[in-house]
């Protein structure tokens, strides 16, 4: 696989991109990317549903375009309708202008197999990548562009574009792969080599982990923040593991059921006190974590994650710091006291808290503020929820739109 940046005059990349900061400004609109009336319901198929970094907006890729949506409170705050087609992947920086691009959909004009750094401030494509197959995700952070193809990564330099590492992985359909967030880590989590096995790379500090996740093949992960811990699943989709990505400890696993799923999405809270899980049954779990923040007293709930300190715990011999004395209040099988004995399904930590939805949609999870959780489908819905922390069991709907079919527009 090779990629190549487009110098052509139409999508000459700028020297050097800092990647802005406003919010979209939704400014002057060349030909291909332009405002239109609403477009009939009946005819906007949605493409895809993704999350922004710190989950408090998601964009929505449809065959006409794509529409960017506030989660709190929930309000579409952006769209561009398109007369030559839409976009199966659209990934968001934070809530700057800046996006990557990936074409999709029976009518569109945009390969797949091109990711386009789409400036809206200027209302202009900055950079172009071409590849000799489709691209499968498109992951953004401030200083990085990362493209996944089946069998290969590719991260460049988001100042200049410049290609900084390539990383072979298994075959990779789902496009799996995420990156840590905050300004003092660097890393990235993807499939390596062999099956049930992730990569991390520790660009910081030039170090690399692989670690054997599971017998199966990987289904879903996802990474803090500070991209200190990792959580995995199969394509068996009965456990999750939850890792230490310096040295490869597992650090708790718990169950989502006993029969075979497939899992849509796990997210892991910004205290990273709770761990939510969707999947093809039509149920999200929450689990408690028992993983905890370096020089808390073990009876004060976990507030945030700091990079240097989970660093420091990783730095010990012992896994004492990162995991709290008390057993959580995920429930257990009755016969959890001969663990050891009984197989793994007995002594298994279940779900905290639940919510139910239709069994033959896509659904995303990802938390909001004051114990919520957010589900955004596939089939344009937007749940907001709540749960209880102190007691758990089925979680209260607070919120529901059809977002496809609210004019939400911004005026």
């Amino acid at each position: 696989m090779t990629s190549t940046l487009s110098t052509s005059p139409s999508f000459l990349p700028t020297p050097s991109i800092e990647p802005p900061q406003p919010p979209f400004s939704g400014g002057g609109d060349p030909s291909s990317f332009t405002h239109h009336d609403l477009p009939d319901i009946d005819q906007t198929e949605l493409l895809s549903v993704s999350w922004n970094q710190d989950y408090g907006c998601f964009a929505a890729g449809t065959s006409r375009g794509f529409r960017i949506y506030n989660c709190e409170p929930f309000k579409e705050t952006f769209r561009r309708d398109l007369k030559s087609g839409g976009f199966k992947i659209v990934e968001m920086l934070f809530r700057c202008n800046i996006l990557a691009l990936v074409g999709g959909g029976s009518n569109s004009q945009y390969p797949s197999n091109k990711v386009i750094i789409w400036d809206d401030h200027q209302s202009r494509c900055i950079g172009e990548f071409a590849f000799r197959s489709d691209v499968r995700a498109v992951k953004l952070r401030r200083d990085r562009i990362v493209v996944v193809l089946e069998h290969k990564i590719y991260v460049y330099s988001f100042m200049d574009l410049k290609l900084l590492h390539q990383i072979e992985t298994l075959a990779n359909p789902r496009g799996l792969c995420c990156l840590s967030h905050h300004s003092n880590t660097s890393v990235l989590a993807c499939p390596g080599l062999h099956r049930g096995q992730v990569r991390v790379e520790h660009f910081g500090l030039n170090m690399m982990k692989l670690i054997n996740a599971h017998d199966s093949h990987i289904a879903c992960l996802t990474l803090t923040l500070d991209g200190l811990l990792l959580a995995t699943a199969s394509t068996r989709g009965t456990l999750v593991r939850i890792f230490n990505t310096m040295d490869g400890t597992r650090l708790q696993e718990v169950r989502r059921g006993v029969d075979r799923a497939d899992i849509y999405s796990i997210a892991l809270s910004p205290n990273v006190q709770w761990l939510a899980v969707s999947s093809d049954k039509g149920t999200v779990h929450i689990f408690n974590l028992r993983v905890r923040v370096f020089g808390e007293d073990s009876s004060c709930q976990p507030s945030s994650v700091q990079g240097p300190a989970i660093f420091h715990q990783n730095s010990s011999t012992s896994l004492d710091s990162l995991i709290s004395p008390s057993t959580g209040a995920n429930p257990g099988s009755s016969l959890s006291f001969m663990r050891g004995v009984l197989p793994k399904y007995f002594s298994s930590e279940w779900s905290f808290a639940q919510f139910h939805l239709p069994e033959d949609t896509q659904f995303i999870a990802a938390f909001g503020s004051q114990n919520t959780v957010i589900v955004v489908g596939m089939d344009a819905s937007f749940y907001r929820c709540s749960f209880d922390p102190v007691h758990g069991g089925e979680m209260m709907q607070q919120e529901y739109v059809r977002f496809l079919k609210t004019d939400s527009r911004p005026r």
